[in-house]
């Protein structure tokens, strides 16, 4: 039902069948979803992060709804029955940072076991960046999703199974055509754009990895796990970098805030709106203009939106 709708649902499914193994050993006689279940399933392990517990319960609670309107007893655990954790606020980087970090990718250094992998990191991360890209959506290109000639990327099966185009700049678009060449001398369409070892997509680890290595050689702090700053952070540093500079022109943001919002492949005008709070956050010159103008569409900064990859 959840992939019927445009989610992808795979870590959740996975989550469930885990689930039914615990109640296969704890609870065999169970024939409906009973609170202590529940409640013993969602218990906070001590190893464990709370967002890690809020996850488990949010997609029990999820299971537990729907069991309801098919008509199966269910005990429904409430909204927000554990505490949050302080929401993390999105790392915006500086023109300097930005500069520090790209020209350390430029300094990676050919290595044999990953023989591509010093042309596909400067790359990779402008192309996050300046694309306003998810790490995933980069991370799964394919040859024919990336048209070097015109400069324009398209986005398949993204979040909510949304797919879009996406118009790189001239700088990015010819520093493409570079690294193709070198890379993709014989191309086939179906190949990753950025290829691991055996031909295979990067993996979230392997992205991680070379992020942290940039990142200290950049002198850029790092806060530890979950402190940021992360990747997805450069996503949100170019919606606040595009709507201060729209600021700055003088541009009208009712006109542009739908094209950042197609740019970005939101599903609905809240995610996008939620980068002019955050904009206005982090660029306070900005506050008074945005405010006098924008009053009634400048959401309260909670959550970071779009969070997920």
């Amino acid at each position: 039902m959840k992939q019927a709708v445009g989610y992808k649902y795979e870590t959740d499914a996975a989550h469930l069948a885990r689930f039914d193994r615990f109640t296969l050993e704890n609870y065999p006689e169970a024939t409906t979803l009973t609170r202590e279940m529940v409640l013993d399933w969602c218990s906070k392990k001590a190893h464990e992060h709370q967002a890690n517990q809020l996850f488990r319960a949010s997609i029990i609670r999820q299971f537990g709804i729907y069991l309801d309107r098919i008509g199966v007893t269910a005990y429904v655990i409430p909204k927000r029955y554990y505490p949050a954790e302080t929401p993390y606020v999105p790392y915006i980087y500086s023109t300097d940072e930005l500069q520090r970090f790209f020209a350390e990718t430029d300094r990676c250094r050919y290595c044999s076991e990953c023989p591509d992998r010093h042309l596909i990191m400067p790359l990779f991360f402008r192309m996050i960046y300046a694309c306003g890209l998810r790490v995933s959506e980069a991370r799964l290109l394919t040859v024919g999703d990336v048209d070097v000639e015109q400069g324009i990327l398209s986005v398949h099966h993204s979040k909510k199974d949304n797919s879009r185009l996406v118009p790189m700049s001239v700088e990015l678009a010819e520093r493409c055509r570079g690294y193709f060449r070198q890379v993709h001398p014989f191309p086939k369409d179906t190949e990753m754009f950025f290829p691991a070892l055996g031909g295979k997509p990067m993996t979230l680890a392997n992205v991680y990895h070379n992020f942290r290595r940039f990142l200290w050689r950049a002198g850029i702090s790092h806060g530890g796990r979950g402190k940021g700053p992360r990747i997805h952070d450069f996503r949100h540093t170019f919606a606040c970098h595009c709507l201060k500079q729209w600021v700055l022109q003088g541009k009208d943001l009712a006109a542009y805030l739908p094209v950042l919002k197609t740019y970005l492949g939101h599903d609905s005008f809240t995610e996008t709106a939620y980068y002019l709070r955050l904009t206005a956050d982090v660029f306070p010159d900005l506050m008074l203009k945005l405010e006098g103008r924008y009053p009634d569409i400048i959401p309260t900064l909670e959550i970071a939106a779009d969070e997920t990859d």
